[in-house]
């Protein structure tokens, strides 16, 4: 497409091969375009300047996502619910849902910075994938923060060769309905699919109407005023994640109406362990953005011999910290 459209010159069939089958993005992503990647397979790459520490850094952490907050979270309690909701309390379904937001951004997250990582150990650069995205204070500032690659491929893609936001507010509505829905069945060709897609673009065809309803005038920003839309935007992706996770309409409902009629009833998974692990995967999101690059460079300065004993403990640490066998990453099934 990009070739057809002008947007890339067209290369050699080595270079493509190279291309779909580079294995760090080859699975679930980040979605590489073709001019991000092809150009670094003409550029020479010298192992002597590969950031090393910056990409161990990024599996380290990825790993610390993946087997210590999403697998922990998928068996202690987001099965279990998931699995058979009608016998687990309300508390038990609205925490196991929250769970669930937790460990697919967990999951995900885990697997992005590992290919990034990995990547970078081969001297190829990636594109960012995620940028806090349950700290959004709108679905709109949602899907500018979260698979930050397939937002942008939707984009350029579908919303603008559908007509974009050119022409009526009516054709913009229809565009970003169309555009979710067909991102929710790029996940699978299952109705619960479609459902997560329709929420997300009735979402944001909501937000769209309410800002262009006549006599709008954008309130000022306060920090109250941004908890409340940050916590609004998390309950409608979270809501929208009951679709996501169940395997058909009947499990969703059960789900909801579970949610609402079984309060008072014993809620034993909901540990100080679970808690815990929500409470850090949502912490995440509000820790300052020069953090990361702060432990990098931290890192990054220790002697070649500190770095080692550093990533040791840490992947004893994480290895003692998760669970029995690790699952699958989410997005493989995708």
């Amino acid at each position: 497409v990009d070739v057809y459209r002008g947007d890339f010159a067209p290369t050699g069939l080595g270079k493509f091969a190279a291309y779909l089958s580079f294995f760090p993005h080859l699975v679930a992503g980040p979605i590489v375009r073709p001019g991000e990647l092809i150009p670094q397979l003409d550029s020479p790459r010298d192992p002597r300047y590969v950031d090393t520490s910056r990409a161990f850094f990024l599996i380290g952490t990825g790993l610390f996502m993946k087997v210590v907050i999403a697998n922990y979270l998928a068996s202690n309690i987001v099965d279990e619910v998931f699995g058979a909701p009608n016998q687990h309390s309300s508390l038990e379904v609205l925490v196991g849902i929250y769970a669930y937001a937790v460990q697919i951004y967990a999951d995900f997250f885990g697997y992005t910075n590992i290919a990034i990582g990995l990547a970078l150990l081969l001297g190829f650069r990636f594109p960012q994938n995620f940028d806090a995205p349950y700290a959004a204070t709108s679905i709109q500032d949602f899907w500018r923060r979260w698979h930050m690659t397939l937002s942008r491929w939707l984009r350029d893609y579908l919303y603008i060769p559908l007509g974009g936001n050119r022409g009526s507010s009516l054709f913009t509505y229809r565009n970003l309905m169309l555009t979710m829905l067909i991102g929710g069945l790029w996940h699978g060709a299952g109705w619960t699919f479609v459902a997560w897609g329709a929420i997300h673009g009735t979402a944001l065809v909501g937000e769209r109407w309410w800002r262009e309803r006549p006599g709008y005038v954008e309130r000022p920003s306060t920090p109250w005023r941004r908890a409340w839309q940050r916590f609004l935007t998390f309950q409608v992706v979270c809501f929208a994640w009951i679709f996501f996770r169940s395997d058909s309409f009947s499990d969703a409902w059960e789900v909801i109406v579970r949610l609402f009629t079984a309060w008072g009833e014993p809620s034993e998974l909901v540990t100080g362990g679970v808690l815990l692990a929500i409470a850090v995967g949502i912490g995440s999101q509000y820790l300052p953005r020069r953090l990361p690059l702060v432990l990098m460079a931290r890192f990054s300065r220790l002697p070649v011999p500190a770095q080692a004993l550093v990533l040791s403990v840490a992947l004893l640490a994480v290895h003692a910290m998760g669970p029995e066998g690790v699952a699958p990453f989410i997005y493989f099934q995708f």
